[in-house]
C-alpha cells in the first residue's frame, strides 16, 4: 500500500502582497481582494535561488533519505507548470546528481497543473507496486519556480509562491497509507490552459461540483464517507474557495487546514504536502486519523487523495 515515508519542505523568505503591487500590476482593489477576502498576506519568493537549489534545499531536510539513497528507484518531478526553466536546463537532473541519486529513473509529470503533486503520488505508488523490490522508494519533488510573468499569479484567483516539498514514498509503511485517489480533467480539446475570460467563467461554473466529484470519488475508493474525515489539507488557492467548499460538502470550516495560506501564498502542487508537514509538526494528526488532500489545477484538473495516519 502506497505510504508517505517522510515529507519536508523549503519555504523561502516572504514578501507582502502589497509590495508586489508594482511587479504584478495590481490595483488597490485587487490588493484588498487578495488580502482581506482571499486571506493572502505573505508570498514565498526566492529571487536568489534557482529551481534546482529550491528542490535541493527541500530534499536536504529529508532525514529519512540519509543513508537510504540506494533504495530510491524513482525521482519524480511534479510541476504545476509545463515549463519552469529555460531549455536545455534540466533542474531535476541537477538535483538527482546533487543528492547522489544518479542510479534512479528520473522524469517529470506536469499536465495536471496544481493537482500534479497528487498525480505524482499515484504514479509513484503504481511504479513501486510493480517494482518487485519491497524496499524500493520514490522521491517526489513538488513545487515550481515562478519562471515567467504568466506563472506569478492567476488573475483575481491567487498569487503563486516558490515553496517546494520533497516527499519520500514507499509501497509499504507503518503510517500515512493512501486509501483512495481520484482525478478528473474538465479541460479543452485544444489543451489551452490560459485563464481567458471564457475559460475563467467556465472554471468558476464547474469548480465546486468538480471538486466534490473527486473528493467523493476518492472517499468511495477508500470505502469511507465525509463523516470519516478528520482533516482536509487543501491547496492554498484562497480562503473563499474553501469556505464555499466546506459549506457545500457539509464539513465544518475547522476541518480545512488553511493556516499556511497567509504565510506562503499558493505554492503550486506543493501545497498539500507543505500543509501535511505543518500539521504533523503541530501534532494535529493522531494515529488512525483519516485525512484528505485535494487540489485543482489550470486546465480544470481536479484531484483528491485519502490517507490514514
Amino acid at each position: 500500500m502506497t505510504s508517505l515515508v517522510a515529507v519536508s519542505s523549503h519555504l523561502p523568505e516572504t514578501v507582502s502582497v502589497a509590495d508586489l503591487r508594482e511587479s504584478l500590476g495590481l490595483n488597490d482593489q485587487q490588493v484588498r481582494r487578495f488580502t482581506r477576502l482571499y486571506g493572502l498576506d505573505r508570498i514565498c519568493q526566492a529571487p536568489g535561488q534557482s529551481e534546482a537549489e529550491l528542490m535541493i534545499a527541500a530534499a536536504g531536510k529529508l532525514d529519512a533519505l540519509i543513508g537510504q539513497e540506494e533504495r530510491v528507484r524513482y525521482v519524480i518531478r511534479a510541476k504545476g507548470m509545463r515549463t519552469t526553466a529555460p531549455y536545455p536546463v534540466s533542474p531535476v537532473q541537477d538535483v538527482r546528481a546533487a543528492l547522489g541519486l544518479s542510479h534512479a529513473k528520473t522524469f517529470a509529470v506536469a499536465d495536471h497543473g496544481c493537482a500534479t503533486g497528487l498525480l505524482a503520488l499515484d504514479v509513484a505508488g503504481t511504479l513501486l507496486a510493480a517494482d518487485g523490490d519491497p524496499d524500493a522508494l520514490a522521491l517526489i519533488l513538488a513545487g515550481d519556480k515562478t519562471f515567467t510573468p504568466f506563472t506569478q499569479w492567476v488573475e483575481d484567483v491567487s498569487i503563486m509562491g516558490e515553496g517546494v516539498a520533497a516527499v519520500l514514498v514507499s509501497a509499504k509503511g507503518d503510517r500515512d497509507h493512501l486509501l483512495g485517489y481520484a482525478t478528473r480533467i474538465h479541460g479543452r480539446d485544444d489543451g489551452v490552459i490560459d485563464m481567458t475570460p471564457d475559460v475563467a467563467k467556465y472554471a468558476r461554473k464547474i469548480y465546486q461540483d468538480a471538486l466534490e466529484e473527486v473528493i467523493l470519488g476518492a472517499l468511495g475508493e477508500a470505502g469511507l464517507t465525509l463523516a470519516d474525515i478528520d482533516l482536509v489539507l487543501p491547496h492554498n488557492v484562497n480562503r473563499v474557495s474553501w469556505t464555499v467548499a466546506a459549506k457545500n460538502l457539509g464539513l465544518p470550516n475547522e476541518k480545512f487546514f488553511l493556516d499556511n495560506l497567509d504565510k506562503t501564498g499558493h505554492c503550486f502542487c506543493a501545497d498539500p504536502f507543505i500543509n501535511y508537514q505543518t500539521v504533523r509538526e503541530l501534532g494535529l494528526l493522531k494515529p488512525g486519523d483519516k485525512y484528505l488532500m485535494t487540489s485543482a489545477g489550470l486546465g480544470q484538473t481536479f484531484s483528491a487523495a485519502v490517507f490514514q495516519h
